[in-house]
């Protein structure tokens, strides 16, 4: 039996050193945090709230958002597996968070954070990398915004929350919707009237069609990158060839 348990040692010491040490990047830090569950609905912090902690989204969906003088809702951006909340801010927080469906996270110490990164040079490009991508995303966010029609909105929206994996992209995509068609308005900044009838039109030309409640399938990617105003099309109506433009990353 001793026996046994040391070749069983043996073989757990065998397999770390062939893993070697867990990578340096921010995902590492979390993982090391335990798992916290937030129901549909449950916020995670408010807007102005002291930022005591950043959030890693384990499964689910979350929506950030600010309440205007008037008391209406602007979302500004949704997150899902995988995405960090928070690492552009300082003593505050500049949003609220709340939960869309059951979700998991994990959240770090925002002074531990600070120390990790200090330590470790080799988390500050992933870090920087993160903050361009943050303030890309808000640039984003005005165009759509100022210049862009409804049809142009809801077609960029879609092309965003495409997936990221190779293969994964273009014909026959299958985009989930977690959140409501009223956070889809107030992220577009659009009536929910207009945001259902745009996804009429896109579904009667074949562009996109039902894939359960909460679920579109692409059908003409080519088509859905043309109308959404941010590159051109080079390719059939499946989008299988190259176009410029419409990259979600």
């Amino acid at each position: 039996m001793l026996q046994a348990n040391n070749i069983h040692h043996l073989r757990e010491v065998t397999s770390v050193a062939l893993l070697g040490p867990e990578p340096n990047c921010l995902q590492a830090l979390f993982r090391k945090q335990p798992v916290e569950h937030f129901a549909a609905g449950q916020t995670l912090f408010f807007e102005g709230d002291i930022a005591k902690h950043l959030f890693e989204v384990v499964e689910g969906s979350l929506r950030i958002f600010k309440i205007i003088s008037d008391g209406r809702r602007v979302i500004t951006g949704f997150l899902h597996g995988g995405d960090i909340v928070g690492v552009s801010l300082k003593s505050h927080y500049l949003y609220s968070a709340e939960a869309i469906v059951d979700t998991r996270i994990r959240r770090f110490s925002r002074k531990a954070f600070e120390a990790e990164v200090a330590s470790c040079p080799e988390l500050r490009p992933e870090v920087f990398a993160r903050l361009c991508d943050e303030m890309a995303a808000a640039q984003d966010q005005m165009v759509l915004l100022s210049r862009k029609s409804a049809e142009e909105r809801v077609c960029t929206f879609l092309l965003k929350q495409m997936p990221c994996e190779p293969g994964e992209r273009g014909y026959n995509a299958v985009v989930d919707l977690p959140m409501t068609r009223l956070d889809i308005a107030d992220y577009l900044g659009l009536t929910i009237e207009t945001v259902s009838r745009t996804m009429t039109k896109l579904a009667q030309k074949g562009i996109v069609c039902p894939a359960g409640r909460h679920a579109v399938r692409i059908m003409k990617y080519g088509l859905l990158v043309q109308l959404s105003g941010d590159g051109e099309y080079f390719g059939d109506e499946r989008g299988q060839i190259a176009y410029a433009g419409a990259n979600r990353h």
